[in-house]
This record gives structure tokens, C-alpha cells and sequence, in this order.
């Protein structure tokens, strides 16, 4: 099956996600996980990209960056190719490291990038490895909280804080309050969740619900659905918000509060 091409983001900010072949570890102890760090880093002097969060665990990993000079795809294999030399080297190994190429989806607007990096941050919280983000070593959270942070100079902290507030102090203080809410946020990850039907399938159900419904096609894409449609939909199909907003048209947020609600 051939590769589907890779959407390219029109504000130059990308959710990625690395992680290992067959689930394998790509780190195995904290100097593995440095000197991915270090490789962001020195990559990015070079190729002008910035870093905005990330977030290493043993088996994958999640960035938020945006692309500088070179394309996500350039960037992304200099990255990899880096590592993975390194990691075959030390650990007298061939092959792959990383599992097909990495995976990738596009972030447009402040809240997708103030809900993503809530995400990256509380991915440790939700594995059961901390109780709070700020107790995980390998991620970027601390960064933000604290200037002489030992990875300041690997994360642009300014644009996701800006968004909060132009005043630094207060920015801090509500960029900590809302990495610890409680959310339902869903982007990519390692594994996507069972879905029911196939996206084709689940296009061709969603017109006909439409029509069962009594709902027009057209003015679907520019309207609100019905919440119960949105939830029967939901579990018919088990697709993912993200896959519901591109099927329906609508807002991902709104998608997120009725399946809550």
C-alpha cells in the first residue's frame, strides 16, 4: 500500500511522534534520552526550526515544533538519522530503530497548541510513571517554569506563554494551572484506537444518518450537528475526534465537549 503524503501545515507547527520498531525501546536509561536532546538541539542552530514541547518516553516519543528553512520531512530524518547511528553504535546493533517513518499532524491555532502541549506534558501523568508533570525529568514542562531549566535552550518557551499572557509571571502561573487540568484532549499517539468501520465506511454511514435524520448535507459542514447524532455516529463508527471533525466538518472542540458532555 503505498505511503498517503504527509499534509503539510500551513503555520508551520506540527505535532510529531516517534516511536520504536515492534514497541521496542529507543532509550534505554537517561544518557540515551540526553543525547536526543543534545541532537535537537544542535540541529536546530543549523536548520532554524524551533522546539516548542516534547516529551521522551522509553518506547516513543512527542514534539511540538515548526519548521524552519527545510521541510518537517528533511528536518525530522536529520534528526533521526543522528540518533539512530549513535544508538546502533553503542549498543553494537543494525537495522531499524524506529518504527516506519514518523508520524505527523498539523497544528493551526493557539488553543491546538496550548491543548497539545498539555498532551505532551501529561503524557508521564497519564502512564502512571508521576502524579504531577513536573515531576518527570525527560519532558519540557520544567522549562517553562524555570529559567535556568537545564533545557532553556533547547525549548522556545515564548510563544506558547505569549498566548497566555504578555506578562511573564502571569503566564507562568496560568501555563501551570491549565497543564493540570483535566481534559479529554486526543491527538496522535503510539497506537490508535480500534475503530468499528473504516473511514470510507464511515463516510458512507454519515450520509446516511444524515439523511435518516432529515439533516441537508450541505448545510452540515456549516452547522452544528444534533449532540445525539454526534454521540450515535461516535459509537457506530468508534473514530476519533479528529476523524469525526474531518468527516462532519466541525470544530474539534465542540466534537470534544458533547462526547463529554
Amino acid at each position: 500500500m503505498p505511503r498517503q503524503k504527509r499534509v503539510k501545515s500551513e503555520s508551520g507547527y506540527y505535532h510529531i511522534i516517534l516511536r520504536g520498531n515492534e514497541k521496542r525501546n529507543i532509550f534505554h536509561n537517561d544518557e540515551d534520552k540526553q543525547y536526543f536532546i543534545d541532537i535537537l538541539e544542535s540541529k536546530k542552530e543549523g536548520y532554524c526550526y524551533s522546539i516548542h514541547a516534547f516529551c521522551l518516553m522509553d518506547n516513543h516519543l512527542h514534539l511540538l515544533m515548526n519548521e524552519g528553512e527545510e521541510d518537517i520531512a528533511k528536518i525530522m530524518k536529520r534528526i533521526t538519522v543522528s540518533y539512530v547511528y549513535y544508538f546502533n553504535k553503542k549498543y553494537k546493533r543494525v537495522g531499524h530503530l524506529f518504527q516506519d517513518r514518523f508520524r505527523s499532524e498539523t497544528v493551526e491555532e493557539d488553543r491546538y497548541i496550548l491543548s497539545l502541549t498539555r498532551y505532551i506534558h501529561q503524557n508521564p501523568v497519564k502512564a502512571g510513571l508521576v502524579k504531577r508533570p513536573e515531576d518527570y525529568k525527560w519532558s519540557s514542562y520544567n522549562a517553562y517554569i524555570y529559567n535556568n531549566n537545564c533545557f532553556s535552550n533547547v525549548v522556545d518557551t515564548d510563544t506558547v506563554l505569549g498566548i497566555f499572557s504578555k506578562n511573564v509571571k502571569t503566564a507562568k502561573t496560568l501555563f501551570h494551572k491549565y497543564m493540570r487540568e483535566e481534559n479529554a484532549d486526543e491527538f496522535i499517539d503510539i497506537e490508535e484506537k480500534e475503530e468499528v468501520l473504516d473511514e470510507e465506511e464511515a463516510k458512507a454511514l454519515y450520509e446516511k444518518m444524515l439523511l435518516n435524520w432529515g439533516l441537508d448535507s450541505k448545510e452540515s459542514a456549516s452547522a452544528d450537528l444534533p449532540e445525539a447524532f454526534i454521540r450515535e455516529f461516535k459509537t457506530k463508527t468508534n473514530l476519533s475526534i479528529r476523524k469525526i471533525a474531518a468527516i462532519t466538518g466541525m470544530n474539534k472542540d465542540k466534537i470534544n465537549k458533547t462526547l463529554r458532555g
